[in-house]
């Protein structure tokens, strides 16, 4: 993993957390357990401040950011599907943001709610708690049902596993 303190701010990373060799986090970033960090993901807290909460995936290529001296926070068993790019919202526990979405400043994702793929939730925007919303910008267009809690329990738990098995089992290879 790769951390940089800047001006005096440093990230804290739980050790049961993996973060990849080519992730970058940034300045006062909060990691919490038994998270997933994927490779090329970019969290910043340089001038803002970043917290991820416990069991959360942020997948490749994502980009977490917070605005100059406020919070972007990221609860629990959040899943961040690769290539998304979260600045400045809020993102309660067991969110689901599809690939490629766009979360804004000051957003608000409800518990259970879920961001479609390349969906672009804009500034101040709330999705509710338990809805699915979908497109540019994003409207919600569902309720989240049992059913669907239950199939993303068990791919949240998927990456929560990952955290250990990338730690004790990734191996470089040369050449």
């Amino acid at each position: 993993m790769t951390l940089y303190k800047f001006e005096g701010r440093r990230p804290n990373v739980d050790k049961t957390a993996y973060v990849s060799d080519s992730a970058e986090v940034v300045g006062d970033v909060t990691i919490g357990k038994d998270c997933f960090i994927g490779p090329g993901a970019k969290i910043k807290g340089d001038y803002g401040t970043v917290v991820v909460g416990d069991n959360t995936n942020i997948q490749e290529n994502c980009v977490v950011h917070a605005r100059p001296g406020e919070k972007t926070v990221i609860g629990d068993w959040v899943t961040i599907g690769h290539g998304a790019i979260i600045h400045g919202p809020e993102i309660k526990d067991y969110a689901v943001v599809g690939m490629g979405a766009i979360i804004s400043d000051f957003a608000v994702i409800g518990e259970w709610s879920v961001v479609g793929e390349g969906a672009l939730v804009a500034n101040e925007k709330d999705i509710p708690d338990e809805k699915v919303a979908v497109g540019v910008p994003a409207k919600i267009v569902k309720e989240v049902d049992e059913e669907y809690k239950k199939k993303w329990k068990d791919y949240k738990q998927i990456y929560k596993e990952l955290s250990t098995r990338y730690k004790e089992n990734l191996t470089k290879l040369e050449g």
